[in-house]
């Protein structure tokens, strides 16, 4: 019976350092700011959309954007977006008509994971601007469907391969500890 128990104990330690090793997935950039911020009613509309994340954003022209969608379905952004760090901005053309405006963006996050998020504002006065036609919105494509602010898609090793593991390991030490011990009282 002594082995059995020495075989389990082993068994728990070698599982609790292999759980010890998996570590935490890596996290993807969440967002901590914006201007306009989200839910605000503004007189104006802004001349450019900050987004500021909790890590620096990778610079990659062919993930990162930003859209502006006015309550007419147009779009509103007016050129290329600028990472600097952990902002990332892109100027807006004059609003057009008072109501709900909704800021997408797809960022590439630093552990190299598009995030896609939303935030949205409303325009309590109408503005001059024309909007600028249809482009199609990051956060609302097929591949990357709209989220809620911060939110972030997947990514690393699932937690039930880790949890799955442990298990398969702990049954497998089990049934060494109980051949061991029938065979030890042979």
């Amino acid at each position: 019976m002594n082995r059995a128990i020495k075989a389990a104990a082993v068994t728990g330690f070698v599982t609790a350092g292999l759980l010890g090793l998996a570590g935490p997935a890596s996290a993807h950039n969440t967002l901590v700011d914006s201007d306009p911020k989200n839910g605000t009613n503004t007189a104006t509309g802004p001349a450019t959309i900050t987004l500021t994340f909790d890590q620096p954003v990778q610079a990659a022209a062919s993930v990162n954007s930003v859209v502006v969608i006015g309550p007419d379905g147009g779009h509103w952004e007016s050129g290329d977006i600028s990472v600097d760090g952990t902002r990332v901005t892109t100027p807006v053309n004059p609003l057009g008509p008072a109501g709900g405006y909704r800021i997408g963006y797809r960022i590439l996050s630093n552990d190299g994971h598009p995030v896609t998020g939303q935030i949205e504002f409303t325009l309590t006065a109408a503005g001059a601007g024309p909007s600028t036609g249809a482009r199609p919105d990051p956060s609302a494509d097929g591949a990357a469907p709209a989220a809620a602010v911060g939110s972030e898609d997947g990514g690393g090793l699932p937690t039930l391969v880790w949890i799955t593991g442990a298990v398969v390991l702990l049954a497998g030490g089990l049934v060494l500890a109980l051949r061991l011990g029938r065979d030890s009282n042979r």
